[in-house]
This record gives structure tokens, C-alpha cells and sequence, in this order.
């Protein structure tokens, strides 16, 4: 008795094709199940039946050697193949995948494979394609009203509409279409169910894209099997497990995504017998209401009745996506797109997040993150969320280590954040965490550093730094170290940072590297970690600096000025923290305040005289003295008296622009303090030649720009309210008449505000005095 196969040929991830497949293994009751999908999975699909597998969920292979060699095969409760799985496991029926092994993928070089190629080689989408038969231009509008909202009526046969898409995608092959990699996958799965015959099952399904359907319904000779398979490379070992996924990374195309634009809607569609359109909207007004959004049962009822509506005007068996969209945009958003933007990231795409079994395949790092999640209380989510910590208790501060140390391994799942939380010690720390699912495979690469989070992120330090990092990526991984209190790593770190602190001669660098290291020290402060190797390497690396930034700020252009200045500011409020912090006693620190302020004063005085090789760009020695004028270490005259040296008719504009920019950037509140500068500058801002100034005006804007709103807009009023004094002192006072009766109608209010008798407020007397007031003052 030959056996019976039956190609039920599906969509992935479509709840209309998964409904077809349960409805036809019921009538079918096979005694073999054959999905499309990984061989290498088959020892862990038995899993799919746990209690705590929860889709959506998906299958990861990588390569046993190298696990950045990965792949994703996801599953949602919607997918045909879960359906099919699950009918399997639960019924104890002998299940098989058929694929392609991803050994082979995962032998090419740079070879990866999402799980979810089969149209990869296709001119066009054979849904497009046949969407544009039926004379419809939207491919997906016309797949859900033949396929995902359709109904079975009573009595139909379950296997008629397999039969429909074998016979419509066979059309679409009879031109070929199919590439290489395609033919060989089909090769592949002939030869499986030839061994599902061998084997004597006699009732066969077999669950595919029905893009394949076509190739496997025929059967070529073996030889031609094998002549299409011995051209793939030889497979690699494979390990393969189960790992949550989320509806939000099914919503994806790319990466390990699935491309389906609404996996909240269909997983809805799934999930609903009768007509899905009231539910979704309950659910929609729902949201919207806890979001503060005025909508009543009667939102709903109309909105109903609109989805239908524009579902029979449009000519749709019943109202899709797009029809309740409108709908809810029109009736629950009274037409506003950022209400329905919520509605389809809440409920179109979604945030759930799956979950697998503890006694799933994982390697021992990840089983300790598990566990270092359930001490500590910190359950991944896909949806984004706060975490304030605060360092003084126990555990928060082992919360902040574990988010530092899978940080370093390169795993995300908090990112550091704004505190909510006025505070500006050194004690707290916000985090923004939020899952993703691919930390699966950073988990598994990371695995080779170690079996425990702590483990892997100490070897992960310890071989960054031997790898011939930069020096600005050392003193980073040391202060990294010190916040996840890797003491293990630190040593063999500073070590190779002192080396190459002592080998590079790059003041960029040595600038860069500088801060990171600064903001360890302070971190040894809170978390009780030795300083004094700390402190010495910064002082070195303090003083290397200070001795060679003159010379390296010397004929630099605009963008190179640019970036050196931000070194500067970063050195200088580094130097301010070590220079103050206690280091031992002759250290390096000691003096290294004056040390800095003498580099500062000498960058001040090196003015390009024979061109702007010959000095250090205006950008740089305005910052200079500003920086100095902030620390008291220069006076505002002496700063005044710099200022109209820069400014004379002697210097270039565009170098006194930038020695504006510079002094300006740290804020023009002095500006307001001391109106000789103003006065400086505006007067030179008159003389400038009209030729030059049009080549100014981007420079001046860019600087003005910086400054605080109330600072230019008072800078401004006093400049337009006439000529500032010459000799720099005060602006000049403009004799106002009082208007004594509007003035006397506000003094009962004042007098009552002051707690005095309103008589105590007198009326103006018959005098009218002349009170004078500041250039672009208020009349007071």
C-alpha cells in the first residue's frame, strides 16, 4: 500500500493559513508530521508542548565553533508550522523538519539564513503577482480577504483551499523563478519524505511555503536529488535552542524579522471565532482611555458600524486592517494621526513577549544570567522602562554590576539614562532597559569568555585590552571595570594601559583618553576601589598633555580647531577633578592646577603673526582665557584689554570671529555683567567691512545661537536701544517721563501686597520727577 502525502502548501505567519492547517490535520489525523524547517531542531521541538512555552518564541541555531554565525526561525501562535508542531507533539505523532540543514548556511562564508528565504530569488512577490491577476493593486488587502479572514462554510472540504494556492503557485513556476539555493532546499525535502515512505508512514502531511508546493509534488530521480545537493559545502556542527521572541521583532523584515506588518492584528484575527471588528475596537478604545483620550462605548458602537461600512463601499467580504484603522481614526482620534500612531504600535504590531522553558538548551552563561535575574528581581521585557538606582543598597548596586558587565559583553539591555531623580552625586544611576531578542546570540558569543556573567566579563576585559586597543578605549574599559566591579580584570587592563600611555605620543589621543580615566578615580571614590595606580597613570597622562597641547593646537584648520577644542574642555574639567581630588602626597596631582593654567595662558598668546600656520586658531585662545576668566585665574579687565587686541583692525575677522566663539561658548551672562565687553564687541561688529562680513555671519550666528535665550534677548535690547558708552563703564541713561497717574492706580495693590495701610501708599505727588533708566531697560 503506497503511502498518502499531502502538501499543505502555507503562508508563514498567516492566522488564516493556520486555522486551514488544524482544520485539515483533524480531517487528515496523519501518522507523520513533516515541517518545514532545521533538521538540527528536531532533538528540542519536543519543548513546544511545555507549560511554560509560550509564543511567540523561536527556534536559534549557531554554528557550535563560532555563534556569531546564527539564525532566527520565529513562531507565533498564528504560524502554520506552530499549529503543525503543536498538533504533533500533543498527539504524540512523529514530527520531522525537512529543511535545508543550517549546517550548510552556516559552512558558507559570511553565510546566514533567516529561516525565512524561500522568495528570496523570485523576480516578484508571487502574492503581488497574484493579487495583479485578480485585479487588485494592494497584495496584502487581497490576501486577507481571500485567505487570512476567511471562514470555512459548513461542510467544505478542509483541503480545497491547499488545492486553490498548489494549482496558482503552479502557475507561477511553469516560467521558473526558483534560484539555486531554492532547487537544493527542494531537493532536500523530496529526500526526507522518500524517508518518511521508507520509514512506513503511511498518512504523510507535510507543512511547507507553498512556493514550494509545486517542486514537491513531483518526483524526480534520486540522482537528480543528489546531483542538486553536491554543491553544498560541507555542514558545520550546529547547536540549536528556544528563545523568546516578540511581536514587535515579527513586525521586522529585516534582521531576523519576518516582515509581517500587523502581528498584533493577526494574532487577534487567531485568536477570535466570530467577527473580530468589535473586540479589537473594545480594545482600542481601551487603550486610548487609559491614555487620557475621551472615548465611550458609543466610540465604539460607531466605529463598528464606519469599519463595515467602508468595507462594502470598498467592495471587501468584511472589514480589514485598513477599514478599522480609518475607522478608529475618524470616530476614537477625531482625526488626529498621533492617537492612532499609539493605537498601531500598541495593538497592530504589539509588545508581547514569549517565553520558553527552564530546561530549554542554553549555554552556562545564559542559565546564570537567568538566575542573576530572578536574585535581583529584574525581569526582561520588550517594552522599554526605568530603573533608578541607588548605590548605596545592596541591591542596586548588584543590579547596576550585572547591567555594566552584559554592557561590556556587548549585550544592552540597559543603557544608561537621564536620572528623573534630582541628583547630582555620584551614588545613583538611571538605566533605560528593554530586551531584544537577538541578546540570545550576544549571550551565546559571549560564551567563550566565561561560564558566568562575571566570569565572561572579566575575560572579555582582560582580552580587549591585550587585542591592541586604543588608548581611548582602555581608560573607557577602565572605568568600566571599576562600575562592574571587575577587581580581577583591573590589574592586567592598567598594565597594558600604562604601556601604551607611555608609548603613544598623540596629544588627541592622550586628550581623549584623559576624562575616562578621571571619571574612574571618582568612581574608586564611591565604590571603595584603590586609587593610587589609578592616580598616577592619570597624573602622567595629565602632564603629557599639558606639556604637548601648544604645540599640537599650532596651524590647526576650522574643523581641526573644532575638535580639539571640545579636548580641551574635557581635559580642563578633568584636570579640575584631579587637581582637587586627594592623591598621595607628591604625586602627580600636586601643582598640576597651576601647571594647567600656565598651558592655558601660553595657548592664549600664541596669535598667528605670519599666517594662520604660524599660531593657535582665535577658536582655541578665546576658550583659553575664557577658561582661565571662569577659574579666577585672570581678571575681567585683563580679559576686556585680550578682547580689544583680537578686535583691532589689525587681526583678521574671521580669527577674531572664532576668538569670539571660543570666549562666548561657556555663556554670555558676562556680556551682561560687564557691559566694557558689549561695547568692545559691538563696536567692532559695526567696523567690520561689509565684504568680510558676509563670510562672518555663519560664524556669528553659530555662536550667538549657543547662548542662553534671555542673555541674547537682553544683549539685544540693550544694543538696539542706542550707542553704548565709550568709556566702557555703564550704558548710557535716557531721561523717561513717569506717567504718575497710571503708576498711582497699582499702589493700593502694592500696599496691600506689602501688608501696609493703603493710605501708607501715597499719591503721586504734584513734582513729576525724570527717572532714568538703562539702554533697553523697562520703563520702571
Amino acid at each position: 500500500m503506497s503511502a498518502e502525502v499531502t502538501l499543505l502548501g502555507v503562508r508563514h505567519h498567516g492566522p488564516g493559513s493556520a486555522r486551514a492547517v488544524a482544520a485539515a490535520l483533524e480531517r487528515l489525523r496523519p501518522d507523520a508530521v513533516l515541517v518545514e524547517g532545521p533538521p538540527e531542531a528536531e532533538p528540542v521541538l519536543g519543548l513546544a508542548a511545555a507549560k511554560d512555552m509560550v509564543p511567540p518564541v523561536a527556534l536559534l541555531a549557531h554554528a557550535a565553533d563560532d555563534p556569531s554565525r546564527a539564525a532566527f526561525w520565529p513562531y507565533a501562535e498564528f504560524s502554520p508550522e506552530w499549529v503543525a508542531i503543536r498538533h504533533a507533539v500533543d498527539r504524540g505523532v512523529p514530527l520531522r523538519f525537512i529543511d535545508l540543514p543550517a549546517g550548510h548556511s552556516f559552512a558558507e562564508v559570511g553565510g546566514e539564513d533567516d529561516g525565512v528565504e524561500e522568495d528570496a530569488h523570485l523576480p516578484r512577490d508571487p502574492i503581488a503577482r497574484l493579487a495583479e491577476a485578480a485585479g487588485h493593486d494592494d497584495p496584502e488587502r487581497w490576501w486577507e480577504d481571500v485567505v487570512e479572514h476567511r471562514r470555512p462554510a459548513d461542510g467544505e472540504d478542509a483541503l480545497a483551499p491547499f488545492a486553490a494556492v498548489a494549482e496558482a503557485m503552479t502557475v507561477l513556476r511553469e516560467d521558473g523563478g526558483a534560484g539555486l539555493r531554492d532547487r537544493q532546499r527542494e531537493a532536500y525535502m523530496r529526500g526526507r519524505i522518500r524517508a518518511a515512505r521508507r520509514a512506513g508512514h503511511q498518512r504523510i502531511a507535510v507543512v511547507c511555503g507553498a512556493f514550494h508546493v509545486p517542486a514537491l509534488a513531483v518526483e524526480p530521480t534520486v540522482a537528480h536529488d543528489r546531483a542538486l545537493l553536491a554543491g553544498l559545502p560541507k555542514k558545520v556542527r550546529t547547536e540549536v535552542t528556544w528563545v523568546p521572541w516578540t511581536h514587535r521583532r515579527l513586525s521586522q523584515l529585516a534582521g531576523y524579522g519576518a516582515g509581517i506588518v500587523s502581528p498584533g492584528w493577526y494574532h487577534h484575527l487567531h485568536r477570535t471565532d466570530g467577527d473580530p471588528l468589535p473586540g479589537w475596537l473594545t480594545r482600542a478604545a481601551g487603550l486610548l482611555r487609559a491614555e487620557d483620550h475621551p472615548v465611550s462605548s458609543a466610540h465604539v458602537i460607531e466605529a463598528v458600524r464606519l469599519a463595515r461600512a467602508l468595507a462594502g463601499l470598498r467592495g471587501r467580504p468584511l472589514a480589514g486592517l485598513t477599514e478599522t484603522l480609518d475607522a478608529v481614526r475618524a470616530v476614537m482620534c477625531e482625526g488626529s494621526d498621533v492617537a492612532l500612531a499609539l493605537v498601531r504600535d500598541r495593538l497592530v504590531i504589539g509588545d508581547v513577549l514569549g517565553s520558553v522553558p527552564e530546561d530549554a538548551p542554553a549555554v552556562p552563561l545564559q542559565r546564570d544570567l537567568a538566575r542573576l535575574q530572578r536574585t535581583l528581581r529584574l525581569r526582561p521585557g520588550p517594552e522599554p522602562r526605568d530603573l533608578d538606582l541607588d548605590l548605596r543598597k545592596e541591591i542596586d548596586a548588584a543590579r547596576s554590576r550585572l547591567l555594566h558587565r552584559l554592557r561590556l559583553l556587548g549585550v544592552d539591555w540597559g543603557v544608561p539614562a537621564r536620572s528623573a531623580v534630582a541628583s547630582t552625586g555620584t551614588f545613583r544611576e538611571s538605566w533605560r532597559l528593554c530586551w531584544q531578542p537577538e541578546f540570545a546570540v550576544r549571550i551565546a558569543e559571549a560564551a567563550q569568555w566565561g561560564t558566568t556573567v562575571e566570569r565572561a566579563a572579566v575575560g572579555k576585559a582582560v582580552g580587549t585590552a591585550r587585542a591592541g586597543a586604543g588608548l581611548a578605549e582602555l581608560t573607557g574599559l577602565v572605568e568600566t571595570c571599576l562600575v562592574a566591579d571587575l577587581a580581577e580584570a583591573l590589574p592586567p587592563v592598567m598594565r597594558v594601559l600604562a604601556d601604551r600611555a607611555a608609548l603613544d605620543t598623540d596629544v588627541a589621543h592622550l586628550a581623549g583618553a584623559l576624562p575616562a580615566l578621571v571619571r574612574a578615580l571618582r568612581y574608586g571614590d564611591v565604590r571603595g576601589t584603590d586609587r593610587v595606580a589609578l592616580g598616577e597613570v592619570a597624573g602622567g597622562l595629565a602632564d603629557r598633555v599639558r606639556v604637548g597641547l601648544p604645540p599640537a593646537c599650532t596651524g590647526l584648520d576650522a574643523a581641526g580647531a573644532a575638535v580639539m577644542r571640545a579636548h580641551l574642555d574635557e581635559v580642563h574639567g578633568a584636570i579640575g577633578l584631579l587637581g582637587g581630588a586627594d592623591g598621595p602626597t607628591g604625586g602627580p596631582a600636586d601643582g598640576l592646577a597651576d601647571r594647567w593654567a600656565g598651558t592655558l595662558r601660553s595657548l592664549a598668546r600664541r596669535e598667528p603673526t605670519g599666517g594662520p600656520a604660524t599660531g593657535v586658531p582665535g577658536l582655541l585662545r578665546g576658550r583659553a582665557v575664557r577658561l582661565l576668566l571662569d577659574d579666577g585665574r585672570l581678571d575681567a579687565a585683563d580679559a576686556g584689554r585680550r578682547l580689544g587686541l583680537v578686535l583691532s583692525t589689525a587681526n583678521s575677522p574671521v580669527d577674531a570671529a572664532g576668538w569670539i566663539e571660543g570666549f562666548l561658548s561657556g555663556g554670555g551672562t558676562l556680556l551682561l555683567h560687564d557691559p566694557r565687553l558689549l561695547d568692545l564687541l559691538d563696536a567692532w561688529l559695526t567696523a567690520v567691512p561689509a565684504a568680510a562680513f558676509t563670510d562672518l555671519l555663519p560664524l556669528l550666528r553659530r555662536t550667538f545661537a549657543t547662548l542662553e535665550a534671555g542673555v541674547r534677548h537682553t544683549v539685544g535690547g540693550r544694543v538696539a536701544a542706542g550707542p553704548l558708552d565709550g568709556d566702557g563703564t555703564e550704558p548710557s541713561a535716557v531721561a523717561v517721563e513717569l506717567d504718575l497717574a497710571r503708576a498711582g492706580a497699582a499702589l493700593p495693590v502694592v500696599a496691600l501686597l506689602l501688608g501696609l495701610p493703603v493710605g501708607a501708599a501715597a499719591a503721586p505727588g504734584a513734582d513729576r520727577p525724570r527717572i532714568p533708566r538703562q539702554a533697553g531697560g523697562r520703563d520702571t
